[in-house]
């Protein structure tokens, strides 16, 4: 199975996109997560969407806000409430976490295996088959 991070943008006006994404597969919608982290003093927050993998293929998507988001647990805004909102009418959970941020990372795809690594830990995403 190939797990993907593909990334949107850091969340302004690609949020609407992210929050398509998620209605329009609502059939194959598996997690919905917030990642906090803290860049040069600042709380920031990326949005996350775990879908199921495709079949045939074993393609699962995860698709990114990169830490573009206020943090909504030190500043309430309005783009992480529209999540909150796809997530209830969905009946989802955000699972929130907390990483490093992606500027520690030599590469971004090293900070997206890391990011992989964490959630398979926790048992977001499915184990490598």
């Amino acid at each position: 199975m190939i797990q993907r991070f593909i990334e949107l943008g850091e969340g302004y006006s690609d949020i609407y996109e992210l929050l398509e994404l998620t209605n329009a597969n609502q059939h194959r919608l598996l997690h919905m997560l917030a990642l906090h982290t803290k860049i040069d003093n600042k709380e920031r927050t990326s949005l996350v969407v775990v879908l199921r993998p495709t079949d045939p293929g074993k393609f699962q998507a995860l698709y990114i806000c990169r830490e573009g988001i206020p943090n909504p647990n030190f500043s309430p805004n309005k783009r992480y409430d529209l999540f909150a909102q796809t997530a209830n009418t969905h009946r989802k959970q955000i699972h929130e976490l907390s990483v490093k941020p992606s500027t520690i990372f030599y590469e971004k795809e090293l900070y997206f295996q890391y990011l992989i690594g964490i959630l398979r830990l926790n048992h977001y995403l499915l184990p490598l088959q």
